[in-house]
């Protein structure tokens, strides 16, 4: 594998783990979330980074569009976070946060091995 793809996974892969980081388990509560400014604009930028080695992985090669199943909507959502801040509903993150980032965590450590 291109060491700058494997080093961009490696971004992934730790911006994943701080996010996880910041929700102890017997913590991981949407409303506490919500009312915590710090912690989603901590979470918002994780997923920037997230979406920004993605894009740079997908410039790079575009093969791993197969290999990281949502790299279109992965790159979307970076833009969104950049460029439409105003428009990001708690709601929306939170669903990411429960939903894909598992996934994706699965896919960069697949790919890492």
């Amino acid at each position: 594998m291109d060491e700058r793809i494997e080093k961009w996974l490696f971004d992934i892969k730790l911006s994943i783990e701080e996010i996880e980081s910041f929700f102890p388990e017997e913590e991981f509560n949407f409303f506490d979330y919500k009312e915590n400014t710090m912690l989603k604009r901590a979470v918002e930028r994780n997923l920037e980074i997230i979406g920004e080695a993605v894009n740079r992985i997908l410039k790079r090669d575009d093969s791993f569009e197969e290999k990281i199943k949502d790299a279109r909507a992965i790159v979307g959502l970076r833009n969104q976070v950049i460029h439409a801040y105003d428009s990001i509903s708690d709601e929306n993150i939170w669903s990411i946060l429960i939903n894909h980032l598992p996934k994706l965590k699965a896919e960069v450590d697949l790919l890492l091995k």
